[in-house]
């Protein structure tokens, strides 16, 4: 394959995003320029992340499992080798494979695989393999003013600061937007990949005033409900198996009939549509930047989320000094000198710039449905996640639905066999991982994948699937046993009916936790006491 045959590549990310929140999986929220993607391209039913933020982007940029990349937590430093941080040497990313076969790379967004937030290190994104990065180097912060902005290996933080009108999704998008226009005019012929990573809808909760009163009255009937809906939709169009049941209502949460503070709870779930919303304009601009450039056609566009729905709360026990100086994932002030007005208080609605909020479990439930659980559990919840690709030189049946299950290291596989591109067994001197991940294409094309085991683990909680069986835990407790082609919602546990099942599928995992540095969870937790490390608030509460 020579290079000018070879494809464009935009892969796109969202952050903390529910199964079934978008309109083509299902959801409320308007996001015509997906649903394009979805109907000139194939969604798949069954595509599974890593239940958290890093250890998804290190697993899907790599085609390693997290553990094998050196983030398998976070990126603070959580232990030895696999739970530093940081990408190591062991692994390759795909811009760094895509360079060897002539390809220019370009990334917007965020980053949030490297430890150092303010220095420049090997692990940050032009070092990493991308000729021009704009974004964040940590994880989730203001959305009207991010920490760690940076542009190449400079913070910029002084751009947000300087333009009231700067909101970070709408600068991932531009951004985007300008790789493509300025790649076709300076480098017409050669191939592309941009990586487009979204914060939206990650905490906190910031949209624009006209994206929000758009969605005024779209949730009021409450998230039992809308539960319910969205199963009858997906079910309908084919994308899940009717012999599912949708999963209980969180048991922490009341009927939407018994909620209380109603006016505050919807406004949240407007926000947070609101910020999907945004994104998906963002996207549409990307789509008709490539169509204006004459690049569409040529180009492969990916999207996923990086993990199930977050239910979690802006927390009350950790000061602002913590979030803003320690943990850089917020700021005091507005940029007009406001203080920031931080935890879910249903006296203050969400969206401005001086709040700081997120929008809970019981919406999370339903960014979720049909699913139990979410971000951190290995429960579909957790791990489920829209996958969009559009491939006009190869997808015939477009709007059609791919069953084949596949995970993150899928995405590296399939991104390489799509290029043509070899996967190299050393890089820079050092020796690299086999890759973990199952190039997807005969699925694309509408054939059959030759499926290996899937295996994940985070913070204890772990799974293996083979075939029609998951095995799952969540952790301390025991394993459960579901059969995916009869209960994908996990509702009756099998494992006292196949014990023999349960224990070839356990040592199994035991065999690959061993072979990839998974740490178990208590020894992790014993090495955290024993060093006096703080847990960090976004961690389920050591056991």
């Amino acid at each position: 394959m020579t290079a000018t045959k070879r494809p464009n590549v935009v892969l796109i990310l969202n952050d903390d995003m529910g199964y079934s929140d978008i309109g083509c999986y299902g959801g409320e929220i308007d996001t015509p320029n997906l649903d394009r993607l979805a109907a000139e391209g194939v969604r798949f039913s069954q595509f599974y992340n890593t239940a958290r933020c890093s250890p998804s982007r290190a697993s899907m940029l790599t085609g390693l499992h997290p553990h094998q990349t050196g983030v398998g937590i976070l990126t603070y430093d959580s232990g030895p080798e696999g739970y530093a941080g940081n990408l190591n040497h062991r692994c390759v990313t795909i811009p760094q494979a895509l360079k060897s076969a002539g390809y220019r790379t370009y990334m917007s967004g965020k980053w949030h695989v490297a430890s150092s937030l303010a220095k420049p290190t090997d692990t940050w994104p032009l070092q990493r393999g991308f000729d021009e990065f704009y974004g964040t180097i940590i994880g989730a912060g203001s959305f009207y003013d991010p920490n760690t902005l940076t542009r190449g290996n400079e913070n910029v933080e002084h751009e947000a600061k300087a333009d009231d009108a700067f909101f970070y999704t709408d600068a991932i998008s531009d951004q985007a937007v300008r790789y493509v226009e300025r790649h076709a005019q300076a480098h017409a012929g050669t191939p592309f990949f941009a990586y487009v990573a979204y914060t939206a809808p990650h905490w906190p909760l910031h949209a624009h005033d006209e994206d929000i009163a758009k969605y005024k009255g779209r949730f009021d009937k409450g998230w039992d409900a809308l539960r319910e809906e969205r199963l009858e939709k997906l079910v309908r169009w084919g994308m899940l198996d009717e012999a599912w049941k949708l999963s209980p209502r969180d048991p922490t949460q009341p009927p939407w009939t018994a909620a209380e503070h109603k006016a505050w709870l919807l406004r949240c779930m407007e926000v947070y549509a609101a910020q999907v919303d945004r994104m998906d304009q963002g996207i549409g601009r990307i789509l008709r930047a490539l169509e204006r450039t004459g690049q569409l056609d040529d180009t492969v566009v990916i999207f996923l989320a990086d993990n199930g729905a977050c239910a979690e709360d802006i927390p009350e026990d950790v000061t602002i000094d913590e979030l803003v100086n320690r943990l850089m994932i917020a700021r005091s002030h507005t940029r007009k000198g406001e203080p920031v007005h931080f935890g879910n208080d249903p006296g203050r609605m969400p969206g401005p710039e001086n709040t700081y909020q997120s929008y809970g479990t019981a919406w999370a439930n339903l960014s979720n449905t049909p699913f139990r659980l979410y971000k951190h559990w290995i429960h579909e919840g957790g791990i489920s996640t829209p996958l969009i690709v559009r491939w006009p030189a190869r997808i015939r049946d477009h709007g059609a639905i791919r069953h084949t299950p596949g995970y993150l290291p899928d995405i590296m596989a399939t991104i390489l066999d799509i290029t043509g591109t070899e996967y190299p067994t050393r890089f820079d001197g050092h020796a690299i991982e086999p890759l973990e991940g199952t190039s997807l294409v005969p699925a694309l094309e509408g054939g059959d994948v030759d499926r290996p085991p899937m295996f994940w683990e985070h913070e204890g909680n772990a799974a293996v699937r083979i075939g029609k069986w998951k095995l799952v835990r969540n952790y301390p407790g025991p394993w459960e046993l579901y059969d995916m082609d009869a209960d994908r919602t996990e509702l009756h546990d099998l494992a006292a009916r196949h014990p023999e099942r349960v224990a070839d599928m356990a040592a199994q995992y035991e065999a690959w936790a061993r072979r990839c540095g998974v740490i178990p969870r208590d020894k992790i937790v014993a090495l955290m006491r024993s060093q006096g490390v703080t847990r960090a608030f976004w961690e389920k509460p050591d056991e």
